[in-house]
């Protein structure tokens, strides 16, 4: 089952591109130069956007809740999760690198903002000068 679940291309991540895209923004994917391996580039910008699953980060969201079963499993496998994704949100910072998360929640669930939201919380984002964002559902970007 773990097999089928995909790290690239997923769903949330395709909304998003299109988005952009097509208010004209232009981008690279998966740049394995950059710490983290960023689901979006933008050069022009300085900028790279992470888009998060809601399970696989433990975002504090109602999308996420531990698996009953092997939790010391889950709770390390997550945990390293969140530490990584620290460790590279500090070198991305360092290098000079703006970052973007945009979680799962924004765009599915009860909390959700919906597509468009997103695209265009995203959008002023990256037209202004703020080092660091997220964007969840029921809430703007920070």
């Amino acid at each position: 089952m773990m097999a089928s679940i995909k790290g690239k291309n997923t769903k949330p991540e395709l909304v998003v591109r299109r988005g952009l895209h097509a208010v004209g923004f232009r981008f690279r994917l998966h740049d394995c130069a950059l710490p983290g391996k960023p689901d979006m580039v933008l050069p022009r910008w300085h900028a790279v956007i992470f888009i998060h699953g809601c399970f696989w980060h433990a975002h504090d969201c109602p999308l996420f809740r531990w698996p009953g079963t092997r939790q010391e499993f889950w709770r390390q496998k997550i945990g390293r999760n969140r530490e990584r994704d620290a460790e590279v949100e500090v070198s991305l910072d360092q290098a000079g690198w703006r970052v973007l998360k945009i979680w799962e929640c924004a765009m599915k669930g009860s909390g959700r903002i919906g597509a468009d939201a997103v695209v265009s919380l995203a959008a002023d984002w990256l037209q202004s000068d703020r080092r660091e964002g997220e964007i969840r559902g029921g809430g703007p970007c920070r």
